[in-house]
């Protein structure tokens, strides 16, 4: 066989003395990583007869899949659905800061917004991946504006829109370009959805459910269209009733078309669902709940007025609200919150906690045979935790971007 020079003259890195999240269970061995990817040492060992350049002492850390926020409006000042002359550096500001929350890659979301926004906006967002200069983006999220008034939350209603004769030509008209999109959140009771989903789909575009009064059979045909994700389970949408559970009770319909997963996010911030909710979902389908943070440009900044969009919202403590109502708008809390408030208020394992928001995310969007998951050859994007799931140290690619106590990078 060939020596490990021949395969590659790049550094191996063995991370040791570290607790590893694979297949579901923290396993104590080491992490091997090469070019940005995670190596199978029995391979480098026995076929290239290889060792480590380099041994990184863990230091009984546990090492995790970085985080995959797939709702995230903004943070840090900036807001995703404001057009400005100066987007890209808004995206990158945000991307970069993730980083100390532990999450290395994301969609960035708008709500709903006039045309001209997403015609200005969209062009701007770039699929790329992370590294020291921030989070990887997955491409955008778009939420609204074809969702319900009555379901609206925190979304501008003069902006709201419906499916017309051309239904998937209206949305093509409304957004102008698809390109970056990654995932489009609607209100399957709309008329017309049906196609728009079908057509969305087509084109590897995943469809959320959510803003919505559905009930349970027109959420289940969306789930037979294509549909695969539920946007911020609970907010924005009927609550559970017994004789029409709504979009709620696809998380145990037998209506599932055979071999498919829903996935539902959750907000678990502490403010948009009551960890008692939050436990009532997980126990029902743990295999679908996906963590989101919902953020918008006021996380990580000081309480007071902010933007969301059109709208203006005020933010008290966690709880944020459209400006002058109880209406809430988004969330503050920041991804690595999220987790360690999910763990406490269920009460699920460690690792439960940690796939919510790396492997489900991941297997949502069908990416996980790269990220969310420390298999080999997979992406070496992993986190450094302590025992309380506080997030140390960040890697994206096998490199280290974010370290705690460290002035950056």
């Amino acid at each position: 066989m060939p020596s490990n020079k021949s395969v590659s003259d790049a550094p191996i890195v063995q991370f040791t003395n570290c607790r590893i999240l694979r297949d579901h269970q923290l396993q104590r061995e080491d992490l091997w990583v090469r070019e940005g990817k995670i190596l199978n040492p029995e391979k480098l060992f026995f076929d290239e007869k290889g060792s480590a350049d380099i041994q990184l002492d863990c230091k009984d850390s546990i090492i995790a899949p970085g985080f995959i926020d797939v709702q995230i409006n903004g943070g840090f000042g900036v807001d995703f659905s404001l057009a400005t002359d100066d987007f890209k550096s808004g995206i990158d500001l945000v991307s970069q800061k993730i980083l100390s929350h532990g999450v290395t890659s994301f969609c960035p979301t708008l709500v709903t917004s006039p045309p001209s926004v997403y015609h200005q906006v969209l062009p701007q967002i770039t699929v790329r991946n992370g590294g020291a200069h921030g989070a990887g983006i997955l491409g955008a999220h778009l939420e609204g504006p074809f969702i319900s008034k009555e379901k609206k939350g925190a979304h501008p209603e003069h902006c709201l829109r419906t499916f017309e004769a051309g239904a998937f030509q209206d949305l093509l008209a409304t957004y102008g370009f698809l390109d970056c999109v990654r995932i489009v959140t609607l209100a399957p009771e709309m008329r017309r959805s049906s196609e728009v989903i079908r057509e969305l789909t087509k084109r590897g575009i995943c469809v959320s459910l959510g803003h919505s009064v559905a009930n349970l059979s027109q959420a289940e045909e969306a789930v037979q269209h294509g549909a695969t994700f539920i946007t911020h389970l609970f907010n924005a949408m009927l609550p559970f009733h017994h004789r029409d559970p709504g979009i709620v009770g696809l998380l145990t319909s037998d209506k599932i078309p055979a071999g498919r997963r829903v996935f539902y996010g959750m907000i678990s911030d502490g403010i948009h669902t009551n960890p008692a909710a939050l436990r009532i979902a997980h126990r029902a389908h743990p295999k679908g709940l996906v963590l989101v943070t919902d953020a918008i440009a006021g996380m990580g900044l000081a309480p007071g007025r902010h933007t969301l969009g059109q709208q203006v919202v005020e933010i008290d403590g966690l709880n944020t609200y459209i400006a002058g109502t109880k209406t809430l708008s988004g969330s503050v809390a920041t991804m690595d919150t999220c987790v360690r408030h999910f763990q406490e208020a269920t009460g699920c394992s460690v690792e439960t906690a940690l796939e919510a928001a790396s492997l489900h995310p991941a297997q949502l969007l069908g990416i996980e045979h790269k990220k969310g998951t420390l298999n080999y050859d997979s992406d070496a994007d992993f986190l450094m935790l302590n025992d309380n799931l506080c997030v140390q140290a960040t890697y994206i690619a096998g490199e280290e971007v974010w370290r705690q106590d460290a002035s950056g990078m």
